[in-house]
Formats: structure tokens, C-alpha cells, sequence
């Protein structure tokens, strides 16, 4: 049954994982921008990427060796105050010093991205400690608001840039910027449930069979990382440069409609779903396909869909391997689990867009590329990303033998 006192904690926890999202879609719609007005370099803007992707993964990871030395309750409330600072800092700094442009941005990016690093290990596991009737239902909707907030973020930054120009980005990040403030005050006045600390509770055993059970899990969580933030990262670069399509429209029909379909099936889940492990495998096949038909097809309109497709399939990749976890580690699971978990999954996110960034410029320089262009139509960089699209079903693929592996261990036991 579920606690009365603890609706405003999941309200907390649904509202900052919802402004969380600011954090990975405002600075990539704002490159462009810091490059015309502040004259840096695309090197240097790319490796804000980098930064905000090692920064979550260092927290992740000192969560999962260290997570006894820190007062969960206490960091969970000042969180999303964090995430505040750092967008303040990342709109003041360029603004009030343009000599030091950069050096805001970069500050700015570590701080917000170790809130991000913080909501992704402590948000999960508090909301798996709340009693409820149905958890499962509860993680997957915690998940589907990230993918809203996703959705919200690239449609109100895109309106608003157009209608008010470039040059006042900074009131939008200050918009973005207010929002969590309002997580950190829900948290503020609502109870905490109690969290074990460890990769295995109290009592325990870490057996054979329990490490590897984990394993398999964590290698679902990386490789559906894979799969949904190599398209969420490259949906509107590869909608504007291979398909032809305006860069706004691309934002709002690619990069939006790709995340608020990541949001209505986990949304869907949430209501309907059972039986995670069905899921994941026709996630995971599902993506696999769509990442074929999106290198391999000529067809303008077929691959528009399979984009977009992608959204739906892998949707429920990262927070079903969650479930999973939940339902396959005998015993249940600690705060330190799933810090593993979101390193696992923080580093796909890293290494897979880095991956196919590789091979499309790899690629597009190849004679094999130029000669097929002359053969097909299409110009070099369109090939290279489509080649690029199509090395990234390998990780889906992997996912599914992954999951095959699961079933089997299932029988056996």
C-alpha cells in the first residue's frame, strides 16, 4: 500500500528528473549561437560535450565504490539546486564577460553536470524505496518525464530563439534555470524513504550467479544507451545534412517527436506494461531494424519513419533494464547498483554519438564513399552519416544475444 506522505517526495523526484533534461538539450541548440557571438571554436564547444559525459560518469562511479560516505537524503535535496547554479553561471559568465566566454561555459557545464550525475544515480532507487503497489510503473514514469522534458526544451528554446532572436539566449537559460529551484523546494518539505547503500543489502551474499545476473543487466543498460542517445544525439544533424530537411523543422519534427515518443511508450508502460523482458527484446530487435532501414534505404520517407521509430523501440531500454535488475538480482538491490547501472549507461551514451561522429567523418573521405556517390546520388557526408547509422545497429544487436543469453538462465533455474 502506499504511503500518503510520500506523493510529494515522487512529485519531487518526477519534477527534477523532468528539469534534468534541460541539461543535455539547451547547450547543443546553443552551440551554434556561442560560436558566432563569442567567436569559439567548434573543438573547444564539442568538448563541452565531453565534459558534461565524464563528469556524470565520475559521479556515477564514486557512487559505486564510496556510497556509504554520503548523506543521500541531504545531496537529493540540494540536487537540483546545483543543476540552478550551474545554468546561472553557464548564461552570467559569457554574458556579463565576453572575454571569458568559455571559461563560464565550462564551469557552468561540470556543475549542472553533476546534478545530472547525482539525479541519474539518487532519483531511480528513491523512487524504488517509496512503498507502492506498482513500482514498475513508477520507474517507468519517472523515466517518460525526462523524455517530456526533453520535448518541452527543444520546442520552447526553438520557438523562442526564433521569435526573439539569438542574441537573448541567455534569458531563455535563465528560464531553464529557475525551473529546478522548485524541485529543490518541493524535496525540502517532503519525507525521504530509507535506502540501502550497498551494491547488495545487507545479508546478501554476492554469489556467482547474482555478479553475473548484474552483469547481463548492465551490459542491457549500455548497449540500450546505445541505441536511443545515438539517434537523440544525430536525429537533427542527420535530418538537416542527409535528408534535406530545415534545421527548425528537423528540431521540432526529428529531435522533439523522437523524444516525446520516448516519453508516450514509457508513459504507456507505466499504465499498461507487464512483463519487462518481452519488452526490452522487442526494443532491442525493433532498433536493430530501424538502424538498417536508416543506412541502408534510399527511400526519403521510409527512413524519415525509422528515425523516428527508434524513439518508440528504445524508449524503454534504460529504465526496463532497471526493472530487470530489480527482478533478476536475487535479493534486491542498494543506491550503489544502480550508480553501476547509470555508469553503464552513461558510458554508452558517451561512446556510442563519439562512435558514429568516427565513422562518418571516416567514411566520407574513403573512395568507397566517393565512388559510391557517383553511383547512388547521394553526396559523401550523406553516406558517412548513413554508414554511420548502420555500424550503430551493432549495439541493439548486441543488446538482443545479450537478452537471449537472460532467457536461457531463466529456463535453467
Amino acid at each position: 500500500m502506499e504511503t500518503k506522505n510520500f506523493k510529494r517526495t515522487k512529485l519531487a523526484c518526477y519534477s527534477a528528473y523532468f528539469t534534468m533534461s534541460s541539461v543535455f538539450s539547451l547547450p547543443p541548440i546553443l552551440f551554434a549561437i556561442h560560436q558566432d557571438m563569442y567567436n569559439i571554436s567548434y573543438t573547444l564547444l564539442g568538448s563541452l560535450v565531453l565534459v558534461n559525459f565524464i563528469t556524470q560518469l565520475i559521479i556515477d562511479l564514486i557512487f559505486t565504490a564510496f556510497p556509504k560516505y554520503f548523506n543521500v537524503k541531504k545531496i537529493v535535496r540540494v540536487m537540483p539546486l546545483i543543476t540552478s547554479v550551474g545554468l546561472f553561471i553557464f548564461a552570467l559568465v559569457p554574458t556579463y564577460f565576453p572575454q571569458y566566454a568559455y571559461s563560464g561555459l565550462f564551469a557552468g557545464t561540470v556543475l549542472f553536470s553533476v546534478s545530472a550525475g547525482l539525479s541519474e544515480v539518487l532519483l531511480s532507487p528513491v523512487i524504488a524505496a517509496i512503498p507502492s503497489d506498482n513500482p514498475q510503473k513508477d520507474m517507468s514514469l519517472l523515466h517518460s518525464l525526462y523524455a517530456f522534458g526533453v520535448f518541452t526544451v527543444v520546442v520552447v528554446s526553438t520557438l523562442f530563439l526564433r521569435f526573439f532572436g539569438n542574441e537573448n539566449w541567455m534569458y531563455l537559460t535563465y528560464f531553464w534555470a529557475v525551473l529546478p529551484i522548485i524541485s529543490a523546494v518541493m524535496f525540502m518539505m517532503s519525507p525521504m524513504p530509507e535506502m540501502d547503500m550497498s551494491v547488495a543489502p545487507e545479508g546478501i551474499k554476492a554469489t556467482k550467479q547474482r555478479t553475473l545476473k548484474l552483469a547481463l543487466c548492465l551490459g542491457c543498460i549500455f548497449f540500450g544507451s546505445c541505441a536511443e542517445n545515438t539517434m537523440s544525439s544525430w536525429i537533427s544533424s542527420f535530418m538537416e545534412n542527409s535528408l534535406g530537411i530545415d534545421k527548425t523543422v528537423g528540431d521540432i519534427l526529428g529531435m522533439a517527436m523522437f523524444a516525446i515518443l520516448l516519453g508516450m511508450t514509457r508513459l504507456t508502460y507505466a499504465k499498461y506494461g507487464k512483463n519487462v523482458f518481452r519488452i526490452l527484446f522487442i526494443g532491442m530487435v525493433g532498433a536493430t531494424v530501424c538502424y538498417v532501414i536508416v543506412g541502408l534505404s534510399l527511400n526519403t520517407v521510409f527512413v524519415f519513419i525509422a528515425c523516428i521509430l527508434v524513439g518508440i523501440f528504445s524508449s524503454m531500454l534504460w529504465p526496463g533494464s532497471l526493472i530487470l535488475m530489480e527482478e533478476e538480482v536475487p535479493g534486491g538491490v542498494g543506491v550503489a547498483a544502480y550508480a553501476l547501472m547509470a555508469a553503464g549507461g552513461d558510458l554508452g551514451a558517451g561512446i556510442a554519438p563519439q562512435l558514429l561522429g568516427a565513422v562518418v567523418d571516416k567514411v566520407s573521405v574513403s573512395n568507397f564513399a566517393i565512388e559510391l556517390s557517383q553511383n547512388i546520388g547521394l553526396s559523401v557526408e550523406q553516406i558517412g552519416l548513413k554508414a554511420g547509422m548502420l555500424i550503430t545497429a551493432i549495439f541493439p544487436l548486441i543488446g538482443t544475444a545479450i537478452l537471449i543469453f537472460v532467457f536461457f538462465q531463466r529456463r535453467k533455474a
